[in-house]
């Protein structure tokens, strides 16, 4: 089957992060298995949703994993001009629903299985398919735990997100944490006689401000990023019932983005410190938990990987980009990754969302050089 034969079958599955994946990890499966490739299916805690792993090639060699995720974020009150979950062609485009973010790499892997199995690979190729990447790379985590006991160590990872095709060699961490403040409840015409849970919050969100300003100048700084130092950001507050009652509850979703070496649960303590220290002060209770997290992917010293790569996409390596992925764990686990994909990012989570033929097949260039590579003795 084409790419975009492929791509139509991912992208008529719904399946979205934080949810049972059964669809596209089926779909996935039945691809696999079609060509003659016994995946390892890898249940998550969870229980309703999986990884996978297919490898071509000897699993006691050091090989490549090719890694995308299967899920892709809601289309929830977006203005599409077709339907999101059927693969549509318009004006020499393929619009949907992770056409670029990132079914479009997967149906890529997918479609050159049967390449990949007559290149008679001296060093495997590992397809892996995660779940959940949108939401934190909740997903992915599980499956680098899992590959110990599956294969011999990677010697590198290829992360699929969109990229134009050039080879991206760092990006930022995050984390993300709610803050929960509980106060006390009471008639609004007597305000002494509660605790308003949204003062406090608001006090927090100032000191989120306060903390963003400090990190633009004190650093520490990074200039491969834009902008050149960490983050931290309110992005959602929840609070309050009726005018006229004292709110006893305040909610604040906020998140870290950090550069290399910087630690994002360093910076996210420093406002769950001020949160708590509103406790003994005002009577109020606070919970911090996390969202999601995952770590920086920072630069390798070691060219050989991103020349490798700009070789075989034909793009000059871009330093940084400001998006997370899961090449950050990968990195994190001792396998060295670099991120290269169809598609752009600017494309993403947004409405008509697209990719183009072209781009599918340029892609399948660069895995086709890739299995070459690694069919050399």
């Amino acid at each position: 089957m084409t790419p975009e034969e492929i791509l139509a079958d991912l992208i008529s599955c719904d399946d979205l992060p934080g949810q049972p994946n059964r669809a596209i990890a089926g779909c996935v499966e039945g691809h696999l298995r079609r060509m003659g490739i016994e995946p390892v299916i890898l249940t998550g805690p969870e229980g309703d949703r999986v990884n996978i792993l297919a490898t071509i090639g000897p699993r006691d060699r050091s090989g490549v994993i090719l890694s995308g995720h299967m899920d892709v974020v809601p289309v929830a009150g977006q203005d599409w001009s077709s339907d999101p979950f059927r693969l549509t062609r318009r004006d020499d485009r393929l619009y949907g629903r992770g056409t670029s973010d990132m079914k479009g790499f997967l149906a890529c892997m997918l479609a050159m299985v049967p390449e990949f199995q007559a290149a008679t690979l001296q060093r495997p190729l590992h397809l892996a398919f995660s779940y959940d990447e949108e939401i934190g790379c909740r997903g992915v985590g599980h499956l680098i735990a899992a590959l110990p006991d599956l294969v011999a160590a990677p010697m590198a990872c290829i992360v699929g997100e969109p990229s134009a095709m050039r080879p991206v060699l760092s990006h930022k961490g995050k984390r993300s944490t709610l803050l929960r403040i509980e106060g006390r409840a009471a008639h609004s015409s007597q305000p002494d006689a509660g605790l308003n849970a949204i003062y406090a919050g608001a006090e927090i969100l100032l000191g989120v401000r306060a903390l963003n300003e400090r990190l633009a100048v004190q650093g520490p700084f990074d200039h491969r990023f834009s902008p050149p130092h960490s983050t931290v950001v309110a992005g959602v507050v929840r609070g309050g019932s009726a005018v006229n009652i004292i709110p006893d509850r305040c909610e604040l979703e906020m998140e870290v983005r950090s550069v290399p070496g910087a630690d994002p649960a360093e910076i996210t303590a420093e406002i769950v410190a001020l949160a708590q220290a509103l406790v003994p002060e005002k009577a109020l209770s606070v919970e911090a938990c996390e969202l999601s997290a995952y770590p920086a992917l920072p630069p390798s010293g070691d060219p050989t990987l991103a020349g490798l790569m700009a070789r075989l996409s034909g793009g000059a390596p871009l330093q940084s980009v400001s998006y997370g992925t899961e090449a950050g764990l990968y990195h994190a686990a001792g396998i060295p990754s670099i991120i290269c994909g169809p598609g752009e990012i600017a494309r993403a989570h947004r409405p008509d969302e697209f990719i183009l033929p072209e781009e599918l097949a340029h892609c399948c260039q660069m895995l086709r050089g890739l299995a070459g590579h690694l069919a050399a003795p």
